[in-house]
């Protein structure tokens, strides 16, 4: 009978590591979101993160053979993610949104809002002209991800951004000092919007806790280990959104536009505003997962 450590010695090659990784998952049940949706992606990243090869570049090493120490490493990376069930990217301390690269740990949730990809076109065409945009508010920063892509999406603009974790604005800190945008972008503690200065936002992006209880109570053990603040919205997730709602007009410019993220709560946003029409934006896969207002409809 061949022992288990003979049948891991046997894995000889990327290749060979690689399937071995999507076996692991797949027989585990690995609940997967924190970066990639299929076994076969978060494989393909843990394989290569390990041996310290170019994250977007597999084929030319899928037969490569790995020494003994870096099957080690790679099979050690692989029974962490799945016999303790922590996100790949508390593993690796990395975590890439839009080609970005992120510094993250367990003090923050793993950054993945479908807002990055809005951010890409400067959130074309509801913001005309991003050049033209003054000052960017990031609600519930978190690793800060959001804030960082909108100072690059809104070059001339000024930053701030909030959390009521100081455990996140270190990490938040560290990402603003890797990207090197002290001088744009400021980080503030506080309570939504109590601690910001005074000032007429253009634009105010925001991906706050949305879960509802019941989900909260059915999450799978990956997205436990991450802040419990940053995911719970309360009995109907709605519980931040209806204070932000309320207080936006009063730092919105004229002719300033909120962006929200709701996740998968769009019946419990319906029901708990149902005279507000927000525009829906849409994402390579979302199409209700995130919404625009203005400053003339909050203000109604």
């Amino acid at each position: 009978m061949v022992s288990t450590e003979e049948s891991r010695n046997a894995l000889l090659t990327v290749r060979d590591l690689t399937r071995y990784g999507v076996s692991r998952l797949n027989a585990a049940q690995a609940a997967l979101g924190h970066g990639s949706d299929n076994a076969w992606d978060e494989a393909v990243y843990l394989v290569l993160h390990a041996l310290h090869l170019p994250l977007d570049t597999l084929d030319p090493f899928l037969d490569a053979r790995v020494l003994d120490s870096e099957r080690a490493a790679v099979l050690d990376l692989i029974d962490r993610r799945v016999e303790a069930r922590v996100p790949a990217a508390y593993l690796t301390r990395e975590a890439w949104l839009r080609g970005h690269r992120f510094y993250v740990d367990e003090r923050v949730i793993v950054p993945r809002s479908p807002i990055a990809e809005l951010l890409d076109e400067g959130l074309s065409p509801w913001v005309s002209d991003p050049d033209s945009v003054e000052y960017v508010l990031d609600m519930c920063t978190g690793s800060g991800c959001l804030a960082i892509l909108a100072a690059l999406a809104f070059p001339n603009a000024y930053v701030d951004a909030v959390d009521l974790s100081s455990d996140a604005l270190e990490v938040a800190r560290r990402n603003v000092n890797d990207y090197d945008l002290q001088d744009q972008l400021t980080l503030h503690r506080g309570n939504l919007f109590d601690a910001l200065p005074s000032r007429a936002y253009d634009v105010i992006v925001c991906n706050p806790p949305y879960v509802n209880q019941a989900s909260m109570d059915a999450l799978p053990p990956e997205y436990r280990h991450e802040p419990e603040m940053a995911l719970g919205g309360g009995k109907d997730g709605m519980d931040l959104v209806r204070r932000i709602l309320d207080a936006a007009p009063r730092y919105l410019a004229p002719h300033g536009v909120l962006v929200l993220e709701i996740g998968h709560e769009y019946d419990n946003f319906v029901a708990a505003f149902p005279h507000l029409e927000p525009i829906w934006l849409e994402t390579a896969n979302t199409s209700d997962q995130i919404l625009l207002l203005t400053r003339e409809q909050l203000a109604s």
